[in-house]
């Protein structure tokens, strides 16, 4: 199939599909199913390849293992441009032919430049509620659009926090991107008495000592389209957010953005990774070496899966907030008890083994 992916996890499925009316072409990877279907999302990119798909499935199947939800890891995607006029077209076509595989092996649900409207498609192309989550609330829906993941990287950060006794109330945080993540994490935690003192967009960073207002930051980011219009405040390079001196480091936009030339800048305690990979494991490493703690992206921003959960098993908004609160707590804490100084390999040994003992349990590991 693709020896080059393959192990001892998987992947179970690589599809290719194509339908010539729209040109759509797209491929599924189902990476792991023992511990139920599996689940990721769909993204609507132009340059999509087989390997970032089974690395975005790989990293599900670790994600839902750890967040502790009966879910494999699955992802998948359409070549085309995020804003292709004919999407609705696509998104149709592309239902219809994973229709076989939906939702017995594979749960769609939103990802990058695919939202609520696009899972209504796929559910309804389908012909059941089951076959994609992340659809609208009128239709049974729990949108990320309620901040479910950024509720659990604040969830994350209350424990990280603890760990390192460091009071939430009075916290210093820095925050980079302020989209449905960053703003609701700023949400949570300031909600808790935590201050805001650093948060970025695309155009800047915007810099308070006193502490940034949460309404206010939204309404200059709803009104001015940034969080650079702040009155009163600093305005900086949007890398300098990551120099910021505070308690907690969020990075929560861009992969990468923390590398070996800036990493030994950072004056945080902690990192808390809401964004995927916003830096290697190597980086992780190199920082966590300096004394301060890192919570990995799989641990953190597992809010939004979890979600994606309990709105498949018919739970509402109130109950999915509850068991995000739940799961992250709870996962966040063994991962730090787990924990020799290195945080991703202790929840990665932990993911892989509630994935192998599912596998063991149905006979499907390889001897």
């Amino acid at each position: 199939m693709y020896p080059e992916f393959e192990d001892d996890i998987g992947p179970e499925i690589v599809c290719h599909v194509y339908d010539p009316k729209t040109g759509m072409k797209g491929v599924v990877v189902i990476d792991n199913t023992a511990l139920g279907p599996g689940k990721g999302g769909v993204r609507l990119v132009p340059d999509l390849t087989v390997g970032e798909v089974f690395g975005l499935a790989r990293a599900m199947t670790w994600k839902n293992a750890l967040a502790g939800i009966p879910f494999g890891g699955a992802k998948s995607g359409i070549m085309a441009p995020g804003h292709a006029p004919n999407k609705v077209e696509l998104m149709r076509a592309f239902s219809e032919r994973i229709a076989p595989l939906v939702p017995s092996v594979y749960i769609p649900g939103p990802d990058m430049n695919i939202g609520e409207n696009e899972m209504a498609i796929i559910a309804n192309t389908i012909g059941t509620p089951k076959a994609a989550t992340g659809k609208p609330s009128s239709m049974g829906g729990l949108p990320h659009e309620l901040g479910s993941t950024g509720f659990g990287v604040a969830l994350a950060t209350e424990v990280a926090l603890e760990h390192s006794k460091i009071p939430l109330a009075g916290a210093k945080l820095a925050i980079e991107g302020f989209g449905n993540v960053g703003t609701f994490t700023a949400k949570f935690l300031t909600e808790k008495g935590a201050k805001v003192i650093a948060v970025s967009d695309s155009k800047g960073t915007v810099y308070l000592e006193s502490g940034l207002d949460y309404n206010i930051l939204m309404q200059v980011k709803k009104e001015k389209g940034t969080v650079t219009a702040y009155p009163g405040a600093a305005v900086l390079a949007p890398s300098a957010l990551f120099e910021a001196k505070c308690d907690v480091l969020i990075p929560g936009a861009r992969p990468n953005v923390i590398t070996d030339k800036n990493a030994g800048a950072i004056k945080a305690r902690v990192v808390v990774e809401a964004a995927n990979i916003p830096m290697t494991s190597e980086v992780e490493r190199s920082i966590e070496k300096r004394g301060i703690l890192v919570i990995p992206d799989f641990v953190a921003n597992a809010g939004g899966v979890i979600s994606s959960y309990v709105e498949f098993s018919g739970g509402s908004e109130k109950e999915m907030f509850s068991i995000v609160r739940e799961k992250i707590t709870k996962n966040t804490q063994l991962v730090l008890e787990r924990s020799k100084g290195d945080t991703r390999k202790a929840a990665l040994e932990i993911a892989r083994e509630r994935v192998v003992d599912a596998m063991n349990k149905r006979g499907t590991m390889k001897r």
